[in-house]
């Protein structure tokens, strides 16, 4: 069995989670020059990801998190830290590695995110296009390592980061956990170019970076937008008409072509998008190693296109923004179980099936303890026979709670006379069985 010297970094890394046996490796070689370059690269990139989260998480405090929607700070900081610890791993183990090739890790680059880090809705939708990015690095620079049994320790990592893109996805407000089937690949060169306005200060890959591409809309970005672009590589001097904005996606064969001043983005898109200018309306193949570069202008840039928000991600996000300073993320807050009156459940009925209803049982002495809630969960909106229980699964209509099903509570839609012969209803947040 051959063993890469990566692994061999790994297992000195962490020499806990191993036997103290010593293992025996056969067929030892040295990386080549392309090998250490690629992962140099990684390394650099892991560098910028951890970066990226430390300042974030040093900058942002738990009230921020609920500010930006956020129904609990406790579970976006436990995810944002869980990356941050990750992405700090990958570089020591890579740095590790790199010095058993005999080189020297680079570690002189510096990295700014002041203008992405100016408030927590920011900071986490910039976060799914840095852990893009970091997918499509692995999976372009699979295609460059010479020695298979590196391929191995890198493809690792890119399960880790696709694992990440996913739950960033889920903590975006209208995200989709996977969002397509497929991922994009990048090359080293793309790559710069979607990270290379974070860099401070000079950090020699010796790779050339794409010139970069911004888009410059504000607001809401869907089917149907035009979209408009900033590229120091684009000036007044070109003309434009001959352009092209290219939109690659995942498990696409080639990209969509579209005329750069008519770049309207179309139907039947969902996540994740690398947007190119070219001076042609050849579409680019969605591969590196055959993707046409000779009529690139600029790009790549990233774009999520969101169109398929999805239950699971809005749990997260279902909290209304908070100015209050309350306590709804924090981790003591109970959810406890109250029993209505028949009463009560009709003038709940009778309230415009109103998802905000709550009510106060006079047999419920739990309202008064520390930090509980009393909720009553309904299912607005959604079909039943009436008398029967409510089987809907998903967020309330104003989001301020989860709707697990098989609720007694009958459905706004049901009869009037059904709803008040209902001798007591139940109603619970954390469990509909």
């Amino acid at each position: 069995m051959h063993f890469s010297t990566s692994l061999i970094a790994l297992v000195a890394a962490f020499p806990l989670l191993i036997s103290a046996a010593p293992a025996r490796v056969y067929g030892k070689r040295a990386a080549s020059a392309t090998d250490i370059l690629v992962y140099t690269f990684a390394d650099v990139l892991e560098q910028l990801e951890a970066s990226f989260y430390t300042q974030a998480l040093a900058k942002f405090q738990a009230q921020d998190f609920l500010d930006a929607g956020f129904a609990s700070s406790t579970v976006a900081i436990e995810q944002f830290t869980a990356i941050q610890i990750d992405e700090s791993t990958h570089s020591s183990v890579l740095q590790a590695a790199l010095q058993s090739f005999g080189a020297t890790p680079l570690t002189s680059c510096q990295f700014n995110f002041d203008s992405v880090l100016t408030d927590v809705a920011t900071m986490a939708a910039t976060a799914r296009v840095v852990e893009a990015v970091g997918v499509g690095a692995y999976l372009g620079g699979a295609t460059l390592l010479d020695d298979p049994l590196l391929l191995d320790s890198a493809a690792s990592i890119l399960t880790v980061e696709a694992r990440h893109q996913t739950i960033l996805n889920l903590l975006s407000p209208s995200g989709s956990a996977i969002p397509s089937a497929f991922d994009i690949a990048l090359t080293p060169s793309e790559v710069l170019a979607l990270a290379g306005p974070f860099f401070s200060g000079a950090c020699d890959l010796g790779i050339t970076a794409n010139p970069g591409l911004s888009i410059t809309n504000t607001g809401s970005v869907g089917p149907g937008t035009q979209l408009s672009f900033s590229s120091p590589a684009i000036t007044s001097s070109n003309d434009t008409s001959t352009f092209f904005c290219q939109m690659l996606i995942g498990g696409s064969f080639a990209s969509i072509p579209l005329p750069f001043n008519n770049c309207v983005v179309p139907t039947g898109i969902n996540g994740p998008v690398a947007i190119f200018i070219t001076s042609d309306g050849q579409p680019l193949l969605n591969n590196v190693i055959d993707r046409a570069t000779t009529q690139l202008v600029a790009g790549p840039t990233m774009a999520f296109i969101d169109t398929q928000p999805q239950a699971l991600g809005q749990l997260a996000r279902s909290g209304s923004p908070s100015s209050s300073g309350s306590s709804s993320g924090s981790a003591s807050t109970t959810i406890s179980t109250a029993t209505i009156s028949p009463a009560e459940a009709s003038a709940i009925i009778s309230s415009a099936g109103s998802a905000t209803a709550t009510a106060t049982a006079s047999s419920s002495t739990s309202s008064s303890a520390s930090g509980s809630t009393n909720a009553v969960v309904l299912s607005p909106s959604v079909p039943s026979v009436a008398g029967s229980p409510n089987t809907y699964v998903g967020p309330s209509t104003d989001g301020t709670m989860d709707i697990l099903g098989w609720s007694t509570v009958p459905n706004p839609n049901a009869s009037s006379a059904s709803a008040a012969s209902v001798a007591s209803s139940t109603a619970s947040s954390s469990s509909g069985y």
